[in-house]
């Protein structure tokens, strides 16, 4: 934060180099549904900068910023930015963790201040992911351009609220669906091997313009790499506010004891969080 002549504290100051070992960020540490990202967005809301030279995005849509406009590209259009704000920061492997070291320097060497949101400190990214110890240099060095603020509290998405529906059948999915304008139905078995289909990337595309999603069948994900691809529809659904009826088995029984066990429990965790949310939202379709 800095000061101005009047005694009024500003978080941020025109853009200029950070002094060496001043970190340039903000990063908020916390469990899944406590706020982090209203805080995050706030941030950016209330950053005195036109919305051109302010960025809001995920870790995910970051990375993939990269792979469409190459690494030189990416440093020179977001450089001339005064704030980037990446939510659900996340280090799934190793060539992330290189990359976003890289870009994250390069960017802070330019003036551009940094807020996140992450399920991890950032000196612990990658753990049990990965062979985060042969990276350490670069999960340090991301370490070091953000101060951590931990953010406690309940899961706002369901914290006082009625336990999710449980699953409905199949015959009502299929009614709900055929009369619900802007519904997809599918079923959960083949909506996952269509998901191996498509990059990551593209996963908010295919739910633009849906009012609900309508799916039958639904049954534990069957290994780790079916359910990160799950996790990602999962976030682009709640981005977009868009509700989820279902059949079969409840969404706390979509991931394993391993995986709720593993490296990616966070992940999976947030999942069946913002899936239980949208399914509550669903019961209103019922009832239109």
């Amino acid at each position: 934060a800095g000061g101005s002549s009047d005694g009024r504290r500003r978080w941020f100051r025109k853009a200029r180099p950070a002094a060496a070992g001043a970190p340039r960020g903000v990063y908020l540490d916390g469990g899944y549904g406590v706020g982090k990202t209203h805080l995050l967005a706030s941030l950016w809301h209330a950053t005195p900068a036109p919305a051109e030279r302010k960025a809001f995005g995920t870790f995910v849509e970051l990375t993939n910023l990269v792979g469409a406009l190459g690494f030189q590209e990416t440093v020179r259009t977001l450089s001339g930015h005064r704030l980037l704000c990446i939510d659900e920061f996340e280090l799934d492997d190793p060539g992330d963790t290189v990359l976003v070291s890289s870009l994250l320097t390069r960017l802070v060497e330019a003036g551009v201040a940094l807020a996140a949101t992450s399920n991890t400190l950032p000196g612990k990214l990658g753990e049990g992911r990965f062979a985060a110890a042969d990276f350490l240099r670069e999960i340090q060095g991301l370490s070091a351009h953000f101060r951590p603020l931990r953010i406690d509290g309940e899961d706002y998405r369901h914290r006082g609220l009625p336990s999710a529906p449980p699953p409905y059948s199949d015959a009502t999915v299929t009614e709900v669906a055929q009369r619900t304008r802007g519904a997809s139905l599918d079923d959960f078995g083949a909506l996952l091997g269509h998901l191996a289909t498509v990059h990551p990337s593209r996963y908010g595309a295919m739910t633009d313009g849906l009012h609900a999603v309508c799916l039958t069948g639904v049954t534990p994900v069957p290994d780790q790499a079916t359910a990160l691809r799950l996790v990602v529809l999962a976030d682009r659904l709640y981005d977009r506010e868009v509700p989820v009826l279902a059949s079969g088995v409840p969404f706390d029984q979509l991931f394993s004891e391993e995986m709720l066990e593993g490296g990616y429990r966070k992940k999976y965790f947030r999942a069946i969080s913002r899936l239980t949310a949208l399914a509550r939202d669903a019961k209103g379709l019922l009832e239109a």
